[in-house]
């Protein structure tokens, strides 16, 4: 599915468990694959700290100012890996600009591919040199796990994407950013593939091909249920990737309310995120939907969610009481949760549309 104009970011992290050893020093080679510290709980969700770069472009040879900062921090890991394979081996290697208080690793087989700390000395920000190799691939991404104390960390927190020159992003290939979250809700597994019955009667739906059953492989399927001062949302289709649907004014993208629900590492991540003219969208640093399941088996990714009818407090969020266009939107995603640009048509309704009604 083709949406024109349709572009989305999310946040994801993979946290691929292994034995590994935190240590204080920083001396963490065992955690060169995983980026995950062995520090008895689990990795939070939405990050306080960004990475920022100099440039977007790079040739063989160059140099990148990378820079890590935010709130107060003890330990961080920080690598560049193909971004087009997040689960890569690190490429690249770096510079310090402070040996007092970061370190060059050896990731692999090549040398200096990592920086971390010297100590559990707080520090809010990070300054170092990535050297581009002979041999870097056409995108890069620099990924950093910060500790910001034992049991609070991030792991693989996505910063910048930079290209060498001249070469295309993968339609596009689509910056992660801070501002990015996947739901907080506890999530819950759908049983079996959701059923068409109701729709026209009790619950809104939008189908293709027209009638399809959402059971089946080729079928994708929207629909929501009006319940007092709530809606209940279905989304399912035949990807292993993404799908997505957005309320619109219009039948062209921008200024827009969007829903991802994402294929990260075999679990789903539903994400909210709205959509300003031709710029890249952005997910919602608060998420507000409720009752959130997914199911994923046989090819056919599963989400459903319910959301209040009216959500004043969420900017980007539009009143569903409230006729629009809706769009409907598959793709695929890395291993790592980056997603590429859908490369078929998009479903979208022929008229405007008030879910709430029939």
């Amino acid at each position: 599915m083709e949406l024109p104009g349709f572009a989305v970011a999310v946040w994801m992290f993979v946290c691929l468990y292994a034995s590994v050893v935190g240590y204080p020093n920083g001396k963490v080679r065992e955690a060169c694959t995983s980026m995950v510290p062995c520090h008895g709980s689990s990795p939070q969700l939405s990050p306080e700290h960004t990475i920022t770069v100099n440039g977007t472009e790079f040739k063989p040879g160059d140099n990148i100012e990378v820079h890590l900062s935010g709130p107060d921090f003890e330990g961080f890991f920080i690598q560049a890996r193909d971004a087009e394979h997040l689960d890569s081996p690190a490429v690249g290697s770096f510079m310090l600009a402070d040996r007092r208080r970061s370190q060059l690793l050896t990731c692999g087989r090549t040398k200096n591919s990592a920086v971390s700390h010297t100590s559990k000395a707080k520090k809010k920000d990070i300054k170092v040199y990535w050297i581009a190799p002979e041999d870097a691939p056409k995108h890069v991404q620099f990924l950093a796990t910060v500790v910001k104390k034992y049991r609070i960390f991030w792991v693989k927190i996505p910063g910048p994407i930079v290209s060498q020159p001249d070469v295309l992003s993968p339609t596009p290939l689509l910056h992660a950013t801070s501002e990015a979250m996947s739901t907080s809700h506890p999530v819950s597994s759908i049983a079996k593939p959701f059923s068409a019955s109701g729709c026209g009667i009790t619950k809104f739906c939008i189908r293709n091909p027209t009638n399809c059953d959402p059971g089946s492989a080729s079928c994708f399927f929207l629909s929501f249920q009006h319940e007092e001062s709530s809606v209940f949302i279905e989304m399912s289709g035949p990807s292993e990737g993404y799908l997505a649907f957005a309320f619109s004014h219009d039948q062209w993208m921008g200024g827009d309310d969007a829903y991802l629900c994402v294929n990260v590492d075999h679990r789903i991540h539903v994400s909210t995120a709205h959509l300003k003219e031709r710029s890249h969208p952005l997910l919602d640093s608060e998420n507000a939907l409720e009752d959130v399941s997914w199911r994923l088996a046989d090819g056919i990714l599963q989400c459903s969610f319910r959301r209040r009818i009216r959500l004043p407090a969420y900017k980007g969020r539009f009143n569903l009481d409230t006729s629009y266009y809706i769009f409907l939107a598959d793709g695929e995603a890395s291993e790592g949760g980056l997603i590429y640009k859908h490369r078929r048509q998009p479903l979208v309704t022929n008229g405007l549309y008030n879910v709430t009604g029939l």
